[in-house]
């Protein structure tokens, strides 16, 4: 079932990366950040009140909240710069560099999470980095 979500997950990704190429377009990138922030807000929250999940927020432990806090500001930062880019570049440009992050988070999973690093693993890394080479080249 993972791998259905992480699929819809990369169909979504990308027409984010085409919706937002399209309505960027004389729009101040972090204005049109803040405006996809507030929609992500609005439907996050309405998927925590139809599953009828809210009262979980309760039993979120301080550990949990400084990492969700902090992921929250990842996310953010990434977003500003992303659609900074998206206003900048080309979207077959930016998307394969921005995708650099499967390569970096594999890389910080082996460091902080000691997730195991194969030869697959390394193999992938070598491939999505030489690709996103020879994409923006």
């Amino acid at each position: 079932m993972w791998f259905l979500f992480a699929v819809l997950s990369a169909l979504f990704a990308a027409l984010t990366s085409i919706l937002a190429k399209i309505g960027i377009h004389g729009v101040n990138s972090n204005l049109a950040t803040a405006i996809r922030t507030v929609v992500v807000v609005v439907m996050s929250w309405g998927m925590v009140f139809l599953t009828n999940t809210q009262k979980g927020i309760l039993q979120i432990n301080k550990k949990s909240w400084i990492f969700l806090i902090l992921s929250g500001l990842a996310t953010g930062a990434s977003w500003l710069c992303y659609y900074r880019a998206l206003q900048m570049g080309e979207a077959s440009k930016v998307v394969p560099v921005d995708k650099l992050s499967v390569v970096i988070t594999l890389l910080l999973a082996f460091i902080f999470l000691h997730e195991p690093f194969t030869a697959k693993s390394l193999m992938g890394c070598v491939l999505i980095g030489a690709g996103t080479l020879f994409m923006v080249i």
